[in-house]
């Protein structure tokens, strides 16, 4: 991506996803029932005796979390079986009762989730990379031999930015999850389609693809000369889509997906060289106006599964700039190495890497280091993969022309820290390039342990073996410092 000459004067909304700390709950009977979320027990107290509810139940395991679902007389959705819960349907009495059954640890509510929106190769140094460094396979530094799984609202393969040079596309599995409201009787919550079919055209179309273009849109000349690329343009992408109604049990199966298949994504047929496994998981989602970490949700369980496995779970930070309180996204505060929070940079249309933290970019609470990203990437006035008529492209006031005589208007710029994260995830893919046997933790520290040290905003501190400051993290991504701590030469 090149940043656009033009600031973009409106910010636009983005993923967001609320989760609160449990509490524990007694029933009339006495006997104490699970943890309950905080936004499920708000659920339970207004319910209608006969709405039907969504819910998570977790367990040690999910043959028991099952058995409870069976027993209170929910109608199971589906499972994540690596995490211990199950998804079900049913009344708030039965919702209650779930809780009470035997070894039943938590139970969470089907939250809704809003989009985060709000790049320059030139300030993280990352064209520099892929010019000057070569992975351990040899070829230039460009994520080739990594799956990236982007988890929003879609992608459309067909676009412009995703063209290999066979015509084929960058978009090796197109999922969509199922799992999407109240109201669905889906079973599989995600659903395969074909690689050419576009999955980013309902309410809230156009980020997805334009996120995915960030993370590894190709080597693309458009009609003015511009020339743009992702941050990893030799990286394959894995979208699942998450519709229209942005619920958090819809992005929660798309993470479990990534965890049951990010090591054949493709299925056990398909070589690594054609589909290569998933290394990273972009998801800018996160809260209106940040909140606490939660240890117990399913977010947090799949998300440290997946890092025990080698996979990366990338975060956009938020858009809800400072009020001197905490208002970071909450997974993204989960301190397990390989969960990386990603704050908004400005490089002020410049590629200078003096620039500043995006005014929108979501702070931490000063006084708790936990609560702070972990690292900035360009996030203000990004341009990549768009379609015109889609609602969130059409936010954007820099339209350019794709490279074909019908690419009216298929790129433009849009703002935040939606877009800083899948820069990161992009990052990522080079860095596992770089070194495929690096595990999150290393990959992590390569990040926060060589970012340039832009001195806008709040003071920097010791935290840990690095310094960070609340509202920039470690400081601005540098590829070829963090690739060449990793090994790349």
């Amino acid at each position: 991506m090149r940043r656009a000459s033009r600031p973009l004067a409106l910010a636009t909304a983005g993923l967001a996803v609320a989760v609160g700390l449990s509490v524990p709950a007694s029933t009339a009977a006495g006997a104490t029932s699970a943890p309950v979320q905080p936004y499920l027990k708000k659920v339970l107290a207004t319910a209608a005796a006969a709405k039907p509810l969504t819910v998570m139940v977790h367990a040690r395991d999910v043959k028991i979390a099952k058995a409870a679902v069976s027993a209170s007389g929910l109608r199971l959705v589906t499972t994540f079986d690596k995490i211990g819960v199950a998804v079900a349907k049913g009344t708030a009495s039965q919702v209650t009762s779930a809780g009470q059954q035997p070894g039943v640890t938590y139970l969470e509510g089907n939250q809704p989730i809003r989009l985060l929106d709000e790049t320059s190769n030139i300030a993280t140094r990352g064209a520099e990379a892929r010019r000057t460094l070569s992975g351990a396979n040899g070829s230039p530094l460009d994520g080739t031999g990594v799956s990236v799984a982007v988890i929003d609202t879609g992608v459309d393969p067909t676009h412009p930015f995703f063209r290999e040079p066979d015509g084929s596309t960058a978009v090796v599995r197109n999922l969509k999850s199922g799992c999407l409201d109240e109201s669905s009787t889906a079973t599989n919550c995600v659903v395969d389609l074909p690689t050419n079919v576009d999955t980013d055209t309902i309410s809230g179309g156009g980020h997805g693809t334009h996120v995915n273009g960030i993370v590894a849109g190709r080597d693309t000349t458009l009609t003015d000369g511009t020339e743009l690329q992702g941050a990893a343009p030799g990286a394959k992408l894995v979208s699942i889509s998450t519709g229209a109604v942005l619920l958090i049990i819809g992005a929660d199966s798309a993470l479990n997906w990534v965890l049951e298949n990010h090591a054949r994504p493709c299925g056990p047929g398909v070589p690594a060289a054609v589909c290569p496994p998933i290394k990273v998981s972009n998801n800018s989602y996160g809260p209106s106006g940040g909140g606490e970490f939660d240890p117990q949700s399913a977010t947090a369980k799949l998300q440290e599964a997946l890092a025990a496995e080698g996979v990366m779970t990338v975060w956009a930070n938020g858009n809800d700039g400072d009020n001197g309180q905490n208002q970071s996204n909450p997974p993204g505060q989960d301190p397990t190495p390989g969960i990386i929070s990603v704050a908004s940079y400005y490089d002020q249309a410049t590629g200078t890497r003096d620039g500043r933290v995006s005014d929108f970019s979501s702070r931490g609470d000063a006084t708790r280091s936990q609560t702070w990203p972990d690292v900035s990437a360009p996030g203000e006035d990004i341009q990549s993969s768009c379609r015109p008529y889609l609602p969130i492209c059409s936010t954007g006031l820099q339209p350019n022309n794709g490279p074909g005589p019908l690419d009216i208007g298929t790129f433009n710029t849009i703002s935040g820290t939606s877009m800083a994260a899948p820069h990161i995830a992009g990052i990522v893919a080079q860095l596992f390039q770089a070194n495929p046997n690096a595990t999150p933790a290393q990959v992590e520290d390569a990040l926060k342990a060589t970012a340039y040290k832009y001195t806008d905003g709040d003071p920097y501190a010791a935290v840990g073996s690095y310094t960070s400051s609340r509202d920039k993290g470690t400081g601005l991504v540098d590829v070829v410092a963090a690739a060449t701590r990793l090994g790349a030469t």
